[in-house]
C-alpha cells in the first residue's frame, strides 16, 4: 500500500505544465498511456496490500523476532521490486525505438531504483516517445524511497517493538557503531528527518543554480540516495557546470557519511565528525585516490585533464561518485589510463560509511579488516601476544565481530566470483559484437592498408575481425558489471561504461543483476536465507 500510494507523486509530471519538454501530440498520447499504467500499478499494489492485510488481520501472535524480521526484509524487497516494475511495464516504456521494455527489464529498472544502484537498460531518456515524463519521475522517486530503505520507513512509521533493531540492522548493513540511540523507532525517525531535510536543501540549491524543478527533484533524489539516476543521457555532464558538480560532490559526501554521525555533529559540533575514524578514513581515501588519478591523468594526457582545475574537478567528481556508490558521470572514465580505470574498479568494493545511504562493503569494515589482518600477521611471529581489537582507540566489545567481518568478506568474494563465472560462461559473445562507427574507425586505424580496403568492401568482415578483440574484453567488462551491481554503483567499464547501459545483456544476465543489486543493498544474509528450506521450517 505504501508503494502503491507513493506512485501518485509521479502523476502530476504527466501534464505539460510540469514537464521540461516540448509537448507534441505523440508525446501527449504517451503520457496518457503512462498515467493509465501508473493508475493500474497503484490499483494492483493496493489490492495486493489489502489481500495480505486480510490474511493477517486476525493474527494475535507475540512480538516479532530476528528470524521474522529477516523474512520481512527479504520478502519486502522482492515484492517491492515486482510492484515497482509495474509502472515501467504497463506504461509502454521502450528501452530503444521499437523495443518495448520486458518485465525482467522492468524489474531491473525497479530494483536499480530501490537499491539506489542507478544502473539502467534505457538507452534514450530524452525522447518522450520512449520514456514518458512521469515514468522518469517514478524512476527517480524509487531512489528517494530506497535511499533510507523501505523497511526503515516501516520501522519509523509503524514501529516493530523488539524486531525494530533487527530490521534496522538488516536494512542498513554495516557493523553497529557506538552512538546509535537505543530506541529504534526514534533512530529511524531521526534518520528520515535528516534525509528529507538534505533532499529539500539540495533541491533548492539546484533550483538556484539553474535547474528546473523537475531536474532539481530528480537529481536531488539521485544524489542523497547515492543512486545516480539522471533525466539526461549524459547524466550531470549535460549541465557542464562546475558549480553544480562541486555542489553534488559535497552532498554525495554527506550522503555517504553515517547518519548517526551527522546527527551527533548537529547537536555536538564538527569535532564529532573529525574524531570519527571511519569518516577520517573515508575522506582520506577520497583525497589519496583523487591525487593519484589527477597525477596519472595529466601524465597520460587523458581527456579532461588539461589543467589542474579541470583535472581536480573531473577526478574528484568520479572518485566521490564511485566511492559513495552514486554513479553519476560527468566524464567518460572508461577512456582514462589503466591506473584510473583500475583504481575506480577497486574503489567499487569500498563503499560509503555504515549507516549511510551508500552501498558497497562499507569503510568501517575495511578499517576492521585491516586491524584484524595486522593482528594475525603479528601472531605469526609473536604467538603469545594478545591484543584487543580497537577502532579509533576504542576497544571492540563484540567478541564475534572479527569472525563476522571475515565471513562477510569471504561471502562477498564468493558471490562475486560465482556471478562472474556465470556471466562469462553463459552470456553470448554477441553482447560484445556490436559494431559502432567509432569502433570501425579505431579498428581501421590499427590495421594495414590492405585490410582497411577489404573492410570497406565488406562490413560483415569487420564484425568477424573485431569479434576476437571484443571478446577479449568480456572478462573485464563482466567483472566490472558484477562489481557495479553487487556494490550498487551503476556504471562499470566497457559495455557498461559511463556512456553505456545494460541493455545489451541477455534477459538471464539482467535477472542475475537484479539479484546482485538486492544482495548489495540489503544485508546479504537477509536475502540468502530465503533460499534455504531450513529457514522456513517451524522449530
Amino acid at each position: 500500500m505504501l508503494i502503491g500510494g507513493s506512485m501518485s507523486f509521479a502523476l502530476p509530471f504527466a501534464f505539460p505544465a510540469m514537464a521540461d519538454r516540448t509537448y507534441l501530440p505523440a508525446a501527449t498520447a504517451v503520457e496518457t498511456a503512462a498515467v493509465t499504467g501508473l493508475l493500474q500499478s497503484m490499483a494492483i499494489s493496493v489490492v495486493v496490500g489489502a489481500i495480505l492485510w486480510m490474511i493477517g488481520r486476525r493474527h494475535r501472535g507475540g512480538p516479532l523476532y530476528q528470524k521474522e524480521a529477516m523474512a520481512i526484509v527479504g520478502l519486502s524487497w522482492v515484492l517491492a521490486t515486482v510492484l515497482g516494475a509495474l509502472p515501467f511495464y504497463l506504461s509502454g516504456t521502450q528501452i530503444a525505438s521499437g523495443e518495448p521494455i520486458t518485465f525482467i527489464e522492468s524489474m531491473f529498472e525497479s530494483q536499480s531504483g530501490f537499491s539506489t544502484t542507478g544502473a539502467t537498460v534505457l538507452s534514450d531518456l530524452e525522447t518522450p516517445g520512449l520514456v514518458p515524463h512521469c515514468i522518469l519521475f517514478w524512476r527517480s522517486w524509487t531512489h528517494f524511497l530506497g535511499g533510507l530503505g523501505i523497511v526503515v520507513l516501516f520501522v519509523a512509521i509503524l514501529g516493530q517493538g523488539s524486531a525494530g533493531k533487527a530490521m534496522m540492522r538488516a536494512e542498513m548493513p554495516g557493523p553497529t557503531k557506538e552512538g546509535s540511540m537505543p530506541r529504534m523507532q526514534h533512530t529511524a525517525l531521526v534518520f528520515a528527518a535528516i534525509y528529507i531535510a538534505l533532499n529539500a536543501i539540495l533541491t533548492v540549491v539546484y533550483l538556484v543554480e539553474g535547474m528546473s524543478l523537475f531536474d532539481s527533484l530528480c537529481h536531488a533524489f539521485g544524489t542523497m540516495a547515492t543512486g545516480g539516476f539522471s533525466t539526461y543521457n549524459r547524466s550531470l555532464g549535460r549541465f557542464d557546470s562546475q558549480t553544480i558538480e562541486y555542489t553534488t560532490i559535497v552532498f554525495m559526501i554527506l550522503a555517504g557519511t553515517n547518519f548517526t554521525l551527522l546527527y551527533l555533529t548537529l547537536i555536538g559540533g564538527p569535532s564529532k565528525l573529525f574524531r570519527d575514524v571511519e569518516f577520517r578514513t573515508f575522506v582520506g581515501v577520497i583525497v589519496a585516490v583523487t591525487a593519484g588519478i589527477v597525477f596519472f591523468g595529466m601524465q597520460s594526457g587523458d581527456v579532461g585533464f588539461g589543467s589542474i582545475g579541470d583535472s581536480v574537478r573531473n577526478g574528484m567528481f568520479q572518485v566521490v561518485s564511485i566511492i559513495t556508490t552514486t554513479g553519476y558521470g560527468t566524464a567518460d572514465f572508461d577512456g582514462w589510463n589503466n591506473f584510473g580505470r583500475g583504481i575506480l574498479l577497486l574503489l567499487m568494493f569500498v563503499g560509503g560509511c555504515a549507516g549511510s545511504t551508500g552501498g558497497g562493503l562499507k569503510v568501517i569494515r575495511h578499517v576492521l579488516f585491516y586491524n584484524i589482518l595486522r593482528h594475525e600477521i603479528e601472531k605469526a611471529h609473536r604467538p603469545r601476544v594478545v591484543r584487543l581489537l580497537r577502532v579509533g582507540g576504542v576497544t571492540v566489545d563484540d567478541p564475534n565481530l572479527a569472525h563476522g567481518i571475515l565471513v562477510y568478506f569471504t561471502m562477498i568474494l564468493a558471490i562475486f566470483v560465482l556471478s562472474w563465472l556465470l556471466l562469462i560462461t553463459f552470456e553470448p559473445n554477441s553482447t560484445w559484437g556490436v559494431v559502432t562507427e567509432q569502433a570501425i574507425t579505431e579498428f581501421e586505424a590499427s590495421q594495414p592498408q590492405e585490410a582497411v580496403e577489404r573492410i570497406e568492401e565488406s562490413k560483415e568482415e569487420i564484425s568477424e575481425l573485431m569479434s576476437e578483440g571484443t571478446i577479449d574484453e568480456k572478462l573485464l567488462d563482466s567483472a566490472s558489471a558484477v562489481a557495479a551491481t553487487l556494490n550498487n554503483i551503476g556504471p562499470g567499464l566497457g559495455v557498461v561504461g559511463a556512456t553505456q547501459n545494460y541493455s545489451r545483456f541477455s534477459q538471464g544476465a539482467k535477472l542475475l543483476f537484479v539479484w546482485l543489486m538486492m544482495l548489495g543493498r540489503v544485508e546479504v544474509f537477509s536475502v540468502l536465507v530465503l533460499i534455504f528450506p531450513s529457514f522456513w521450517r517451524r522449530i
